[in-house]
């Protein structure tokens, strides 16, 4: 459509005066790319800042394991809060209740990241920051400052935790503000014989900061994938029934076209048929021949674009359409196929009107080739009952005795049974039976004018 337009537009520009022509934005300068940098700062120093409630997602699967994660992450919790305690007391001798305060900060970091992510990982920088002021004068030979060993890995699993749920930009943050803070620390205040710890915090977390990236681009691709299946299955399903619908268009389009053919006729040899026919009569029948005639055109108009230009299409004119009493041939190809089909049809077999006929017959067939493609080796059961206002279709398969084999097809033929059933104001059932296999049963009215009113 917009190659369409395209034309019309230049044309009315060519036609203007140059004054009335827009003149195009001015390019913006190098100089100005400032403004948005800071904006971008400006918004990452809020997504740091951000304690919204963002709680760690449960598992899909095992769901009576759904929870593991949550548990698994308050073990490790508690684990850390109690080597925080050991390390500051055995290792540095800091007694008292700051290694317990430490502590409990060092364990509700972790607890706290898995429902607030940004809050968690700030209270992580002041459990660092409490650790290694508490152990300053206490740093011996060998030791590391500022952070402890066990302080150290202990905010691993919380930089884990903020990587899962913000962005690459914020988790680079994350990632690199304790790494920063503690080169700093180090150069500036970092006490004598203590051994540095900036090559494995940056080591350590650059490392988590990727692992969580990873995990997290990966959860989002599979719930992109998930959303595109579904979308793409709901797409498939509408194609599916709306070239059903096309399909019975089509076939309608026969019936109709075929009836409307027969009254134009009849109408045209009525007048010889009777002696001396009146001048009225012959008004009536010319008026009747030629309302027919136009309502075929009309119909030919609007749906012969339906029309399938292939010439061995079902739907084309030169070819009937099926009905019932074609449904000893129908059968005996199945059967031909491999498949053992008996068929039983109770009540006073008449014919219908077409568009019952050709449903039912539709029908049958969607639901035996069905059977061949799901449920090869199967038995398989057509029974057909002629009620006084209703015909009844029942097609039951037994259990396949072999593995079917794939099928590439779209796997909506019941979309199109349903379509067909209701279309006559019937209903349609399809589901497995209760000692294996599967049964399609439809109800059709025998007119569907009498079923509608």
């Amino acid at each position: 459509m917009n190659e369409q337009s395209t034309p019309p537009a230049k044309s009315a520009a060519q036609g203007r005066s140059p004054a009335a022509i827009p003149v195009p934005a001015p390019v913006p300068r190098p100089g100005r790319a400032s403004a948005p940098r800071s904006g971008g700062l400006l918004a990452l120093g809020r997504e740091l800042l951000t304690l919204e409630w963002d709680p760690l997602p449960k598992m899909s699967r095992p769901r009576r394991l759904n929870r593991l994660p949550h548990v698994a992450v308050g073990y490790v919790a508690v684990f850390f809060c109690f080597l925080t305690t050991e390390q500051m007391g055995s290792h540095y001798h800091v007694s008292g209740g700051q290694p317990l305060l430490a502590a409990l900060l060092t364990g509700a970091s972790i607890l706290f990241a898995m429902f607030r992510p940004m809050a968690g990982w700030w209270l992580g920088l002041l459990a660092g920051g409490l650790t290694a002021w508490q152990i300053y004068g206490h740093v011996g030979a060998g030791q590391t400052w500022p952070w402890t060993a066990g302080g150290l890995i202990a905010l691993a699993p919380v930089l884990l935790l903020v990587a899962l749920r913000v962005p690459p930009r914020v988790t680079i943050a994350a990632v690199g503000v304790p790494v920063v803070l503690t080169g700093l620390a180090e150069v500036f205040w970092m006490p004598e014989h203590a051994q540095s710890i900036v090559l494995p915090a940056l080591l350590l977390y650059g490392l988590v900061g990727l692992t969580g990236y990873a995990l997290r681009a990966s959860r989002l691709a599979s719930g992109k994938l998930v959303e595109q299946e579904t979308l793409t299955e709901e797409e498939r399903a509408q194609r599916t029934l709306l070239e059903e619908r096309n399909r019975i268009a089509r076939e309608l389009h026969d019936v109709v076209a075929h009836h409307m053919s027969v009254i134009s006729i009849q109408a045209q040899v009525a007048p010889h048929l009777v002696e001396n026919p009146s001048e009225e009569l012959k008004e009536n029948l010319t008026g009747i021949r030629e309302n027919a005639l136009e309502a075929l055109t009309e119909l030919r108009r609007v749906l012969g674009v339906l029309r399938s230009k292939q010439p061995d299409d079902p739907a084309n004119p030169h070819h009937p359409q099926p009905t019932l009493a074609e449904l000893d041939g129908l059968v005996d190809n199945v059967r031909s196929a491999g498949l053992a089909v008996t068929t039983e049809i109770a009540g006073v077999r008449r014919p219908l009107t077409p568009g019952v006929e050709l449903t039912a017959y539709r029908i049958v067939q969607e639901a035996l080739s069905n059977c061949l493609r799901h449920a090869p080796g199967s038995r398989v059961e057509v029974g057909i009952a002629y009620g006084p206002r209703e015909l009844h279709l029942c097609i039951a398969n037994s259990a396949p005795t072999r593995p079917a084999p794939p099928s590439h097809g779209a796997g909506h033929g019941l979309l199109g049974m349903r379509e067909r059933a209701g279309m006559l104001g019937g209903e349609l059932a399809a589901g497995p039976r209760p000692g294996g296999g599967y049964e399609v049963s439809a109800v059709l009215p025998m007119d569907p004018e009498t079923k509608k009113d």
